[in-house]
């Protein structure tokens, strides 16, 4: 199957319809306020009213409150929620809203216990676990800690650019990978040429 792609920490118009362009299936929203790429829920609807079918919405969210979330899916009209935080299975299956579920990855994780206590979630996003930040960092992990038979589909994140992605998508086979960082010229501003070559690096795995 063809690797999926998310475009994530979105915040202006053209980069959501760069994105759609190069043939990105999801693109991504922050709405943890600590993020340098947090959009306000009313921008972000502006964002979607300009995309074209067939691109998915996702809004991340880090240990927000359940009030929080409610208001973002009464303004944003989202496919899919990412929880990205320390939220709890109950938490997350709260909305009617499918999610993913975010980790970052350090020696020492049960990643196989993590997937069968979010059973219910749609993926497991790995990231790489940087001290102070919930993603976005650059960083890339140790991809070797990934189990070879993780029974949730796999979303890989951390550190990915269009240098890399060719061989994560190689040696990992995710169902799919989340870039932010690897596709910017700043924080939140995303670059059409360096959307389009990430792409192409997803295509070039040929998996």
């Amino acid at each position: 199957m063809p690797v999926a792609v998310k475009i994530c920490g979105i915040t202006r118009v053209e980069d959501g319809i760069a994105a759609a362009r190069a043939g990105a299936h999801a693109i991504g929203f922050i709405f943890h306020p600590g993020s340098p790429r947090y959009i306000e829920p009313h921008r972000a609807a502006e964002i979607v009213r300009h995309l074209p079918p067939f691109v998915s919405t996702v809004g991340v969210f880090v240990d927000p409150a359940h009030a929080f979330v409610l208001d973002v899916l009464r303004t944003v009209p989202l496919a899919l929620l990412q929880f990205h935080g320390d939220e709890s299975p109950p938490f997350c299956g709260k909305f009617s809203v499918p999610y993913i579920k975010g980790v970052r990855v350090r020696p020492g994780i049960d990643l196989l216990q993590y997937a069968r206590d979010f059973r219910d979630a749609r993926g497991m996003l790995l990231d790489a676990f940087i001290r102070g930040s919930h993603g976005g960092t650059g960083k890339a992990f140790d991809w070797s800690l990934i189990p070879t038979s993780l029974p949730l589909p796999l979303v890989l994140s951390g550190g990915l650019d269009a240098a890399n992605v060719t061989e994560a998508v190689r040696r990992v086979r995710p169902w799919a990978v989340d870039v932010s960082s690897g596709v910017e010229v700043d924080k939140g501003i995303k670059d059409a040429a360096k959307i389009a070559a990430f792409m192409r690096g997803v295509r070039n795995a040929d998996v």
